[in-house]
């Protein structure tokens, strides 16, 4: 099967699966969703949604951001793991809102990835999310999932969305993103995985792939550290 055709195929599932997926980070406006994004790097969202109201009770502007310490939004964040980095950067990119943006978050790319602790991932998110710009953020479910099923080789994240932007159609970005992270939640892990059983690995991944899953035992799963 062609990847176009192939993309076609997986994509019907997904309506039908997910036909409205909603932003699984809870968030208000622009700046609440880029401060949740950056909260999210190896953490899940489950845990931001519980971090996120204790933190925007006490700021959700940058003008009232800056007036916390970065250990002040260290001890609030430290659920979310790698706190120290994390409570710097908000800090950080909150005071640079106010200096050069006028409070606000800015709408391009190059403006945000300039901002501390915001690489192309979370600048995607806010860009296709909160303003609505062609963007197709790729986290480790949507780059792992394309590598699965033959749409992408797997060799960078930048790899994987230039094919995934090449396959789908720019209006269908924003649901579609949504709907990969879902479904590799819910249907295609990375670990105790059966590819022969999973409504699309069982067609689109190469039959090496299942094949090899069936000869061998599920992975055990790992126990958090």
């Amino acid at each position: 099967m062609k990847p176009a055709e192939k993309a076609r195929k997986l994509q019907g599932i997904l309506d039908e699966l997910y036909p409205a997926p909603p932003i699984p980070l809870d968030h208000r406006d622009p700046y609440t969703l880029l401060v949740a994004v950056l909260l999210s790097a190896q953490c899940t969202d489950k845990k931001v949604n519980e971090t996120t109201p204790k933190l925007f009770a006490k700021a959700h502007t940058p003008e009232q951001m800056v007036k916390l310490t970065p250990d002040e939004i260290r001890e609030i964040i430290k659920p979310c793991g790698l706190s120290p980095a994390k409570s710097k950067a908000i800090f950080g990119l909150s005071k640079l809102l106010l200096e050069k943006h006028g409070g606000e978050v800015p709408r391009t790319f190059e403006e945000l990835e300039a901002l501390p602790g915001v690489g192309h991932k979370t600048a995607s998110v806010v860009m296709i999310h909160a303003f609505k710009e062609p963007a197709f953020p790729v986290d480790t479910h949507i780059h792992r999932l394309a590598e699965r099923w033959g749409l992408s080789d797997g060799s960078s994240v930048e790899r994987t969305e230039r094919d995934l932007k090449a396959l789908f159609p720019e209006s269908d970005w924003e649901r579609l993103h949504l709907q990969l992270i879902y479904f590799g939640r819910e249907h295609c892990p990375a670990l105790r995985h059966d590819p022969s059983k999973c409504p699309i690995c069982s067609w689109a991944a190469p039959k090496k792939v299942v094949a090899a899953s069936k000869q061998r035992p599920l992975a055990k799963k790992k126990t958090k550290a």
